[in-house]
This record gives structure tokens, C-alpha cells and sequence, in this order.
């Protein structure tokens, strides 16, 4: 097989990189991006995730880098306790822990950063840089996002439409707020939907914390670090004092505001010698908790029908067969948990728990 060419260097092109390392098939990374702008925020993980992301990384270098969440615990707005679930091995990690851990099994020389690729439109299945020189390789595998400029350029029926929901995510160290806390994902609503608070503890310092908002109820017309912290405190003034108490103590030079986006129907997931997977692929609205486990799983599974397969397209047929049912399940999960947010509290169903599973 010859050499593949990977673009993008997120959580799914390095996953797929590490795979392919592992069966000592050549690959080049190609990321748009500098390497300092690939921090973000943070994961869930559940267990199967785990199990996936432990083939590639050492588990126990891997459980030093983030923490194992007990249970899910569902707050009113003012602290009322409105239900909890046992989780089990859910995990959760900042992206900048496991965007090192993934890159630490490959060699600077086969990533090339600040580099766009965007398809030839005069020969078919071939990239190129901005600047018109090719790439080489015969096969590509493509992991740019949910915004994928590539599947775009491919598939120019495909329908976006953007999610009626938007988050504010961002990620505070403080030991005394850390320190009042246990092992928990806990999750305040508001009692009319809409509106809510996560906090996931990430270390013995640092919690990851993200608010989900009714785009259509709360409106956010000024990105600003400085306006998104006025937002923040004015929207949760009244909220429990732990959500005041993050907000207000944050610091919001790398908060990101999230519009979220879904398309309304999947393409394929590959066309001739290019092939998507994670969100450049399927994207997943955030309610899955699921885009990280898909992405490795993309990857294990495409891994495996390249090796064991004579030529490209039955891979890559073998791959879509594969991963595609899963993926519209965990899309209707998705949605399915998106119009209960929505909803006030007291119309909430007893499923509460804001993972897709298959």
C-alpha cells in the first residue's frame, strides 16, 4: 500500500495516525491549523471509548491525564436534586491532554501544520495544497470536522442546518471549588428547558464546564470574551451558587462559543479514493457524548478493512457498512435528547442521561 494522506490533526486524524503506526502503514498528516491552536476544551469518553482509545495509548499513562466520573446527577437551576444515574468507566479528559497522548507515538516529521488541502477539480480523487503542488499519496483519509471544506467540495448537495441549541464551553483551575466537589458529572437545568450547566472535574485542579442554550431563547450577539463573562453572569445570576461561582471566577481568554450544525442527511461516507471519518464524516450534536468514540472507532475499523482488504473500495465499502447503522443511531439519540432540553424539567422522561448509547 502506498503512502496515505491524512488531513486534519484533531482527535480523529491522530487516532487514525496511531492506528496505521501500529501496522506500520506510511501515512503524512496534513492540518490547517498551527499545533498551538489544536488546545480546546474537553471530552466525555464512556467505556467503550476507553476501551478503543487504550489499543493506542498506554492506559496508565492515560488514567494520569483525566478522571473517572462516578455518577450523573440532574440539578434544578437552584440546586434541587431531580435524579442521578450510575456511570460506568466514563472518562473524562481535556483535549489538550489527549491531543498530546496521541501525538506522542508520531513523529513530528510526518505532521505538516499551517498547510490547507482542498480537492483538484481537474482530476479526480487527487489534493493539492493552497499553493497548487500535489500531494502525494493514492488514497486519503479526511478528519477536517463537521465543517469539512473537502466533503463539501464533494458532495455539493449536502443540506447543514444549524441545531437549535449553542454552547459555552471553557475550563477554570481552581483547587477551593474543585476541592467541594466529588467524582461526579453534574448537570443543573433550568425548570422551563432550555438552559443548563455542566461541570465535569477533569484533575484535582481543573474542572471543564459548558452551558447549553436555546439559541432561539437566548441569544448571544457579541463574542467577546469580555460580553460572553457578562452574558454568562447576567443569564445564571440566580442559578446555585457553585454555577455563580465557576462563572464568575473563570477566566475567558479560551472560552469558545459552539454553534452547533448536523446534516440533515448523511453522504457517503467516501467517493473514489477519499474517505471521511469522525465529524467530517457524520458530525454529532454534543447531547450524544459520543463524537470521540466514534472517531476511534472510525479509525480501528477503517484500520482493519484496509489491511485485510485487496483494493481501496471494498474498504472502504466494508468500512461504511460497517459504521454507518451505529452512526444514524447515535444521530436519532441525538436529536431525541436535543427536544428534551427544550422541554421544562417536569416533562423530562426518565432517561435522563446525556449519553447516546447504541
Amino acid at each position: 500500500m502506498n503512502k496515505i494522506a491524512v488531513v486534519g490533526a484533531g482527535i480523529s486524524g491522530l487516532s487514525m495516525a496511531n492506528y496505521l503506526e501500529k501496522h506500520k502503514i506510511d501515512y503524512h498528516i496534513y492540518e490547517r491549523r498551527k499545533k498551538e491552536d489544536l488546545a480546546g476544551h474537553g471530552f466525555l469518553i464512556p467505556q467503550e471509548g476507553i476501551e478503543y482509545l487504550t489499543q493506542i495509548i498506554d492506559p496508565s499513562l492515560l488514567f494520569e491525564h483525566g478522571n473517572f466520573l462516578k455518577k450523573y446527577i440532574q440539578y434544578s437551576h437552584t440546586g434541587k436534586k431531580l435524579g442521578e444515574k450510575d456511570l460506568n468507566n466514563v472518562f473524562a479528559i481535556s483535549r489538550h491532554s489527549l491531543i498530546n497522548l496521541l501525538a506522542q507515538n508520531i513523529s513530528p516529521e510526518k505532521i505538516t501544520y499551517s498547510t490547507t488541502i482542498i480537492p483538484c477539480e481537474t482530476e479526480i480523487g487527487r489534493l493539492k495544497k493552497s499553493d497548487e503542488t500535489y500531494i502525494d499519496a493514492n488514497l486519503a483519509i479526511i478528519s477536517d470536522g463537521s465543517r469539512s471544506r473537502i466533503r463539501r467540495s464533494l458532495f455539493k448537495d449536502e443540506k447543514m442546518k444549524t441545531v437549535r441549541e449553542s454552547e459555552v464551553v471553557n475550563i477554570i483551575k481552581d483547587k477551593e471549588i474543585v476541592d467541594t466537589i466529588e467524582n461526579d458529572f453534574m448537570k443543573f437545568h433550568h425548570d422551563q428547558g432550555g438552559l443548563t450547566f455542566g461541570i465535569l472535574k477533569l484533575s484535582e485542579d481543573t474542572i471543564l464546564w459548558y452551558s447549553q442554550f436555546d439559541n432561539e431563547k437566548y441569544r448571544i450577539n457579541e463574542c467577546s470574551c469580555d460580553n460572553l463573562k457578562k452574558y454568562m453572569l447576567e443569564v445564571f445570576e440566580d442559578w446555585h451558587p457553585l454555577v455563580s461561582s465557576i462563572i464568575q471566577k473563570s477566566n475567558y481568554e479560551n472560552v469558545h462559543l459552539w454553534c452547533v450544525y448536523e446534516l440533515e442527511e448523511l453522504n457517503p461516507f467516501y467517493k473514489n479514493n477519499i474517505v471521511f471519518i469522525g465529524d467530517a464524516a457524520h458530525p454529532l450534536i454534543p447531547f450524544t457524548s459520543q463524537g470521540v468514540t466514534s472517531a476511534l472507532k472510525d479509525s480501528h475499523v477503517l484500520t482493519k478493512y484496509l489491511v485485510e482488504e485487496g483494493g481501496i473500495s471494498e474498504a472502504f465499502s466494508k468500512y461504511e457498512s460497517d459504521r454507518k447503522p451505529e452512526i444514524e443511531t447515535h444521530i436519532q439519540n441525538g436529536r431525541t435528547l436535543l427536544k428534551q432540553f427544550l422541554l421544562p424539567t417536569d416533562q423530562h422522561t426518565d432517561n435522563i442521561l446525556p449519553i447516546s448509547y447504541k
